[in-house]
């Protein structure tokens, strides 16, 4: 997206000019979520500030918004609890209209007067930028591609593959999809670049769609059941991604004479050519349309309501206890409340012990401890997928999530 200046004359501008312009232009359209709540709290804090026991211990007084910049890092560079972006996003309602869209080069200034702290674009009122320096433009077209300029809420490598690859289906979702019947020159296991045939089943076979000039399909292998740690509920099943494939050509059926003179109609599957590997493939693995590409984008925020979760898994299975920046699964999804961008603490459980200094040897149970937060990026019914923003010690299945305090 794109937004077009068309300068006919020499005019004065000043920088905070410039930096409100950004935010007026075709980004809007972008329609990032910001909910009601968010809203509210951001009004109210715009009108009162926060509590300077809110700021962090370090609170710069202005800070120049850097590429590479992630709206977690700026919100916690400010204030002690990072999840409270919207209180952030409120400190700056005069100036930015929308939380997502904070960009490289502006300046956010600290206002700790009154005993409440406040941010600003601007340095002062409305003289600020009286003294800031000309800006000579010639007449000509430019052209700002602001689409990706905007700060994202997190590193977007972290979790841009895991938006795509796990998926939850219900017992006989796998069942229902397409899937690879044979390879070419039958080999065994198929990769990028190699040629395979594909079936749709009864009422789903694999046709090329006018609108579209190549259909891709994300691979999937048969699911594994994912179980809540405390009631054994089966929540969902998790359906291994392995790659992706192209159709070149549209299932379809050819009449044909047998050797016994006898007519007879041929099945011919589709061709698919793999074009993404993430493991090799094979006969039966199941295909799944791509669906469109959409615009992601978080505010991290604790939930509003009591929320009581559990790790049910660590992606991947490749560990046993989970580190930073890995995406584990909860057991809570969109019917318990849960949404992206939902921030939780991850909490410890305490050690079942015996007060050996007790004659009676009276057993104790050691309080529960924050190890660490985690950050809701997408959700399904009963299942949710998080990323572990920091960590004490390695994240485990079964471990407990709560508001953060």
């Amino acid at each position: 997206m794109a937004k077009t200046l068309f300068d006919t004359v020499s005019r004065k501008l000043t920088w905070t000019a410039i930096a409100c312009s950004l935010l007026t232009g075709p980004v809007l359209s972008q329609n990032f979520p910001i909910t009601e709540q968010q809203r509210a709290t951001a009004t109210q804090v715009a009108q009162n500030g926060v509590p300077l026991s809110e700021l962090g211990p370090d609170a710069p007084q202005s800070y120049t918004v850097k590429p590479g910049d992630t709206l977690w890092d700026i919100s916690g560079m400010f204030l002690k609890n990072p999840w409270h972006w919207p209180e952030l996003w409120g400190m700056n309602l005069s100036d930015i209209k929308n939380p997502h869209l904070i960009y490289p080069g502006q300046t956010l200034y600290l206002d700790t007067s009154n005993g409440r702290a406040r941010l600003s674009l601007r340095t002062g009122g409305a003289d600020a930028g009286a003294d800031l320096p000309t800006v000579r433009v010639s007449p000509r077209t430019r052209i700002e591609n602001l689409k990706a300029s905007a700060l994202p809420t997190l590193k977007s490598h972290l979790i841009e593959p895991f938006l795509a690859e796990p998926m939850i289906v219900d017992e006989l979702g796998l069942s229902a999809a397409a899937r690879i019947v044979a390879a070419q020159d039958s080999r065994v296991l198929l990769t990028r670049g190699d040629r395979a045939y594909a079936r749709g089943n009864a009422g789903y076979e694999l046709q090329d769609e006018p609108a579209k000039k190549q259909q891709v399909f994300r691979v999937f292998r048969n699911a594994t059941p994912l179980k809540d740690p405390v009631s054994g509920e089966v929540l969902g099943y998790e359906a291994q991604y392995v790659g992706k494939a192209l159709l070149a050509r549209s299932e379809s059926s050819q009449e044909s004479v047998s050797a016994d003179g006898k007519n007879r109609t041929d099945i011919v599957p589709a061709t698919i050519d793999i074009v993404d590997a993430k493991e090799e493939m094979r006969v039966g693995d199941r295909l799944l349309p791509e669906p469109p590409p959409q615009l992601q984008s978080y505010v991290p925020r604790a939930p509003t309501s009591p929320i009581e979760a559990r790790i049910v898994s660590i992606y991947g299975n490749a560990v046993v206890n989970a580190a930073q920046n890995q995406v584990v699964s909860l057991n809570r999804g969109s019917r318990d409340g849960i949404e992206s961008g939902h921030v939780l603490a991850i909490m410890t459980d305490g050690a079942r012990l015996v007060d050996k200094t007790d004659a009676k040897l009276t057993p104790l149970k050691l309080p529960d401890e924050r190890n660490g937060l985690l950050m809701v990026f997408r959700t399904f019914e009963k299942v949710s997928y998080a990323l572990v923003l920091d960590i004490t010690q390695g994240v485990k299945v079964g471990d407990r999530l709560v508001n953060p305090r």
